[in-house]
């Protein structure tokens, strides 16, 4: 195969691979400012991550259109994978190791990611739950029931209650 294609797939790799590595770096940033509550500096990696979603997304798009070229010039363009089965044997172990080091480093993001959203999540539960306490004064009333419904105010709507 011609080293256009070997060329073209090696540097989508290595922009990809730069990526993932900066958004690791931002994710153990982010990690560190939610462990220790500083909303400030929450806020402040907003623009960084958010060039970091363009980034990802260009090679997302460089990536579908090397496949479309691929498969117009005959060749097998499902994923970058089959694409890198086709590459000169010269390039593709190269290809290959960026290629598994690409997917290494995506699953280690999804585990960042999902780590980090399972904490968010737990802080909201125990947020909400520490506001019903609050409006309800501590006293937990049944949903469901034959109670006065106007009698189940909280503290915060009705102090004489």
């Amino acid at each position: 195969m011609d080293n256009h294609w070997e060329h073209e797939v090696a540097a989508l790799l290595r922009d990809l691979s730069s990526a993932q590595s900066d958004l690791l770096a931002l994710l153990g940033e982010k990690r560190q400012h939610l462990l220790k509550p500083d909303a400030a500096r929450l806020q402040a990696l907003q623009p960084r991550e958010q060039a970091l979603l363009e980034r990802l997304q260009a090679c997302h798009d460089r990536r579908t259109q090397l496949l479309k070229q691929a498969a117009v010039e005959g060749l097998p363009a499902s994923s970058l994978t089959t694409l890198a089965e086709a590459i000169t044997p010269s390039g593709r172990s190269e290809v290959k190791v960026q290629l598994t080091q690409a997917a290494r480093q995506s699953r280690l993001l999804q585990h960042q990611s999902l780590a980090q959203w399972v904490l968010v999540q737990r802080s909201l539960l125990h947020l909400s739950q520490l506001l019903e306490i609050i409006a309800t004064g501590g006293h937990l009333r049944p949903t469901y029931g034959k109670e006065d419904p106007t009698g189940a105010t909280g503290t915060l709507v009705d102090h004489a209650a």
